[in-house]
């Protein structure tokens, strides 16, 4: 069932370029569209302690998925007549998760199928990392490098390309031209399935 209102999976690997192509898309379109925040972003930027310990990163994976669940409703209760743009979603916890993806989903109570679900379209930004381009564009809660980002990149990319209404923006050796690709891929798929909500 399509979710209400209209809503896109921004995701991939670290580094890919989804949060400046959301805020540049927002900013042509005006307010009929709305970003989402990153919820691991900002538990990070708030404090939420980071450590590497398969308990720890649990603890961690949860919060953020509750915290993306929670500002994704918000979001839909406060901007009910405008696209929600998620940077990142409910299933990239998974690709984190210090286990088999079934793991995580159980934990959490739910499954892929019910996340994806969430969801109308997704767009999956290639990070920079498998062309060897550097990752970190001024994002201080990055901390990955780039095996790390690349290996990230190839879960992600499994988990949410089953979803019926995927989209992949691949990594380009022109940053501008691969953003260019990827704001031409949201403005498509706005089009084309706003009508039908």
């Amino acid at each position: 069932m399509p979710s209400s209102p209209f809503r896109i999976a921004l995701t991939g690997g670290p580094g890919g370029g989804k949060t400046t192509s959301a805020d540049l898309f927002r900013r042509e379109i005006g307010d009929s569209v709305v970003i989402v925040p990153e919820a691991a972003t900002i538990l990070f930027q708030g404090g939420f302690p980071r450590s590497l310990q398969p308990s720890a990163l649990r603890h961690t994976q949860s919060a953020i998925y509750h915290v993306q669940r929670h500002l994704e409703d918000e979001y839909a209760t406060l901007y009910p007549g405008r696209v929600l743009m998620c940077d990142r979603g409910t299933i990239d916890g998974a690709a984190y998760w210090p286990g088999p993806e079934e793991e995580y989903f159980a934990a959490l109570q739910t499954t892929r199928a019910a996340e994806l679900a969430r969801y109308d379209a997704v767009i999956f930004f290639e990070t920079a990392a498998v062309g060897g381009s550097s990752i970190e564009g001024g994002n201080p809660i990055r901390n990955e490098t780039l095996a790390q980002a690349i290996a990230l990149d190839a879960k992600l990319r499994a988990l949410w390309s089953h979803h019926p209404a995927f989209s992949l923006v691949p990594h380009h050796a022109s940053f501008f031209q691969k953003i260019s690709f990827g704001l031409q891929t949201l403005q498509s798929i706005v089009q084309q399935l706003k009508p039908s909500h």
